[in-house]
Parts: C-alpha cells; sequence; structure tokens
C-alpha cells in the first residue's frame, strides 16, 4: 500500500513546514513514489538559461566545477533550484512507474518533458554524463518526481527530443505572447535573438499583422543577425538592454515617439527593468519572461518615472502553451532548422 500524498507534493516538503515545494528550501527526494506521484527516469536536465549564467559564472566556465555546482545544489535542496536565481528548468525521461492512486493518460515507458520547473521537482542525480554549455542542457543518470498537480508533455514523435525540450523549457513566452498581441500592436522584444525571443517575435508577428510593428533588440550583434536572417521582425538592432536611456532613445526614434504597446522582456542579465518599461506606452503591457527580473525594481522603478503601465510576471504555463510552442516549428521551417543546428 503506498503512502497518500498531496496533489501539490506537500508531503516532500522538509523545510520550513507549511510551504509548497518550490519556495521550500529542502525537499525529501527519496524515489520511493506516493500513491497520486510519478517516478521519471531522468535523461536530460535543461537548465533555464538565468541559472545556468550564474552557475557557469561562478564556476568560472569550468565544466567540472559547473558538475559540482549541480550536484551540491541537488544534495542540498533535494531539487535543482538555483540558490542565487531561485529558478530551475526542466526534465525529459522515461516514466518508470505510476501511483496506484495518480489520475492521467501516463503510462509506465512514455517519453515526456515536464513541464514544472525543477526548482520544485524532487531529483536524485547519480551521474553527470555531459555538460552542454552553449544550450544549457545536461544529460544525466538520475529519477525525478512528477506530483498529480505537475503539468507534463508527451514527447512528439516528429522531431528530435533535444528540440522539443529547448522550445518546451520556454513554452510560455511564445504562447503568453499569442494571448497578449492584438492586431495593429506595435511589440518590442527584448532579448529577441534568443531562444525564447525568436519564438515571440514569430508569435508577435502572426498576431500584429499588416498593420502592426515588430522590433527585436538582440544583446549583440550576433544575436540581431539570427533573427533578422530569419524575417521575424519589423524592425532590428542591438544594445545592451541594462542602458534604459539607450533603449528609450532608440523606441522613440522607431516609433515617431509613440512608443510601443506591449514590451517583452526575455533576456537572462540583472537591471534590464526599466529598459522596458521606458519603452513602453503609457496604458501599455510590459511581459517580464526573465527570471533575473527584480519585480521590485520594476514596480519602484515604474513609479519612479511616473509610468502606468500593466507588468506581467512571466508565468511559464498557460493553457496550450506546449501545442502552441511545438506548432511554432511546425509552421517555421528557418526556426525549426535553427533550433535544430542548435539544441537538436
Amino acid at each position: 500500500m503506498q503512502k497518500k500524498g498531496c496533489p501539490y507534493g506537500t508531503h516532500r516538503v522538509i523545510s520550513p513546514k507549511g510551504v509548497l515545494p518550490q519556495p521550500a528550501d529542502v525537499i525529501d527526494n527519496t524515489m520511493e513514489i506516493y500513491d497520486n506521484e510519478v517516478l521519471i527516469d531522468v535523461k536530460t536536465l535543461n537548465i533555464d538559461s538565468a541559472s545556468f549564467t550564474e552557475i557557469e559564472k561562478r564556476a568560472g566556465g569550468d565544466v567540472e566545477e559547473i558538475k559540482k555546482i549541480m550536484l551540491g545544489i541537488v544534495e542540498k535542496a533535494g531539487k535543482h533550484k538555483n540558490p542565487w536565481t531561485g529558478s530551475g528548468g526542466m526534465l525529459i525521461g522515461t516514466v518508470a512507474e505510476i501511483g496506484e492512486n495518480y489520475v492521467g493518460d501516463l503510462k509506465v515507458g512514455d517519453k515526456i518533458a515536464t513541464l514544472v520547473s525543477l526548482s520544485l521537482t524532487p531529483l536524485v542525480i547519480d551521474e553527470i554524463l555531459e555538460v552542454r554549455p552553449d544550450i544549457d542542457q545536461v544529460d544525466i543518470k538520475g529519477k525525478a518526481i512528477l506530483f498529480q498537480s505537475g503539468i507534463y508533455a508527451k514527447l512528439p514523435e516528429d522531431m528530435p527530443e533535444g528540440l522539443a525540450l529547448s522550445a518546451l523549457d520556454v513554452a510560455g513566452a511564445p504562447a503568453q505572447t499569442a494571448k497578449l498581441v492584438k492586431p495593429g500592436n506595435t511589440v518590442l522584444v527584448i532579448g529577441g535573438g534568443g531562444k525564447s525571443g525568436l519564438l515571440c517575435l514569430y508569435e508577435a508577428k502572426k498576431r500584429a499583422g499588416v498593420t502592426g510593428k515588430v522590433i527585436c533588440c538582440g544583446g549583440s550583434q550576433k544575436s540581431e543577425d539570427r533573427a533578422r536572417k530569419l524575417d521575424l521582425a519589423d524592425e532590428y538592432f542591438h544594445l545592451d538592454a541594462t542602458d534604459a536611456v539607450a533603449m528609450y532613445n532608440k523606441i522613440m526614434e522607431l516609433t515617431d515617439g509613440e512608443l510601443c504597446d506591449i514590451v517583452i522582456n526575455n533576456v537572462n542579465i540583472e537591471n534590464t527593468e526599466m529598459a522596458s518599461i521606458l519603452a513602453c506606452k503609457d496604458g501599455g503591457l510590459v511581459y517580464f519572461f526573465s527570471m533575473a527580473t527584480s519585480f521590485t525594481k520594476a514596480a519602484l522603478g515604474a513609479e519612479g518615472v511616473g509610468k502606468d503601465v500593466d507588468m506581467i510576471i512571466g508565468n511559464g504555463y498557460t493553457k496550450g502553451h506546449a501545442e502552441i510552442t511545438l506548432q511554432i516549428l511546425r509552421e517555421h521551417e528557418g526556426l525549426r532548422n535553427l533550433f535544430k543546428e542548435m539544441y537538436a
């Protein structure tokens, strides 16, 4: 008889008591499943961009040191919750065992990508097989637990696993973009040359239509060129997104002083809140998908410059996000080929 578990995984929380698994400091990562859990044989961890960037920086770029830091995080917390960014990532693996009272359509042997953060997922890493710093992916031997409330996607059969994983890791961003952008909107995507940024550009262009305007801001000439080559926007430039005044001046120039209806922030570095806010018109909307965002800086910064804008936290989940994101790769051959080249 398996032990009864809470749908949200609170039975796994060790400290502090009374919180959910994501904000918890330590969770129980013993791999004996409760009655409503799923045990996964893990193949690959996709560490979120802000988290991997921070770990790589602290490791001085040394792969063996990256491994030590990751193993230390999991050993201490029972999950891969980056102590500096608070974020995690996601994983792909194979269903190994299903609790007797688990409700869902999974069966043993299914290949899945978890669509909940590693920052709340009980995880054991037996061995790190390979670290791929260029794409934030880490192959491991290990196991993980999916709670009853945990969302997932069965891996599609029409694309490589690495390709699907790389897109599903940021599925919330293009799906939210699809919901937010309306015909005729002027949209700025900051970090437009990165993984989530490229997908957001595609959705923004599709939704804004011929009467709208989509602007891509890359962090470098290389990232700007990557988006330009795929013809995903109407305007392209690159600059340091921590320079709020430079961003404001550039967007004033590109919009004839109108600024943007929607600003989508996809960057993986700190201190880009004000560039996003200043680029947005009064009554507009800023969507912070970046896990490097300080919401204190955003809220107080907007107040400090007298900007009346709506600001949305980048919830990694919105209904249909996996399907929307995989469909982008099916629709746009250029994006699909780029993602294959970079991640598959």
